[in-house]
């Protein structure tokens, strides 16, 4: 199936002679709601969608978004099929090992969501013998699920976080376990759902991943994300999709 690319609304290099916009390709998994998803117009839009458009005017970049699956972000990248990764990705030793990653943008728990009948607590495990637990495939959620309840209850693993709420609305799931904005967004949301567990922090944050070759383009990354930072216009796009922090 052929990627939809999507062109992002990113200001042009300022021209001195015959100097050229840089050109960079951004990825993002789409629907990953509040993060990046697409409006009633169907416009790309979300938190890090707009940071990212946000950066590409510090950097003075010419930027393609570009939507890939979650589970083909790392060997895109590596495919030079896009040349950063901006979708939620946490930090992790395994990760580092292949991408070069930015400093943390910022950081939030995983959360566990389910039915409100459903009353077991997640971290018995012989009550939770046998549930069913929805996470997206190749997450830091989906380690953790799988590296301390596996074997104790069945894991069904989703390319996007969408297709596992679904999953949880049809009963063919007990719980899910997601990023804690991501399931505020997609399953607090409706009527008869609630959090059915304490949120867990993963990881060291998440960051912007690269080549790791690009070790230049990371230092202009910092830089231009430590400006949105410090000038408020990160906290100006946080506060309109989180009511909490959620800075590093």
């Amino acid at each position: 199936m052929k990627k939809l690319i999507v062109a992002a609304s990113c200001a042009l290099a300022m021209m001195t002679g015959t100097a050229q916009a840089q050109d960079l390709r951004i990825a993002f998994d789409v629907p990953y709601e509040p993060f990046e998803y697409r409006d009633d117009n169907g416009e790309l839009t979300g938190f890090e969608v707009e940071l990212a458009t946000a950066m590409c005017e510090e950097l003075q970049a010419n930027c393609e978004f570009v939507i890939q699956a979650w589970d083909g972000m790392i060997p895109g990248l590596l495919a030079r099929k896009f040349d950063l990764i901006m979708s939620s990705m946490s930090i992790t030793p395994e990760r580092a090992e292949r991408v070069l990653f930015s400093e943390p943008y910022y950081i939030t728990p995983g959360g566990w969501f389910g039915p409100e009948s459903f009353n077991t607590d997640v971290t018995d495990m012989d009550a939770m013998k046998d549930k069913t637990v929805g996470v997206q495939r190749g997450t830091t959620m989906d380690t953790y699920v799988t590296e301390n309840m596996g074997g104790v209850v069945n894991i069904k693993r989703y390319t996007t976080a969408e297709d596992m709420v679904l999953d949880l609305e049809g009963q063919r799931l007990d719980v899910v376990f997601v990023d804690y904005p991501v399931g505020e967004q997609t399953v607090l949301n409706k009527e008869g759902y609630k959090e059915v567990g304490e949120p867990i922090k993963l990881g060291e944050g998440v960051g912007v991943a690269m080549r790791k070759r690009d070790a230049k383009l990371a230092e202009d990354v910092n830089a231009a994300l430590k400006k949105l930072k410090e000038d408020g216009t990160y906290d100006t796009i946080m506060q309109k999709y989180f009511s909490y922090d959620i800075k590093i």
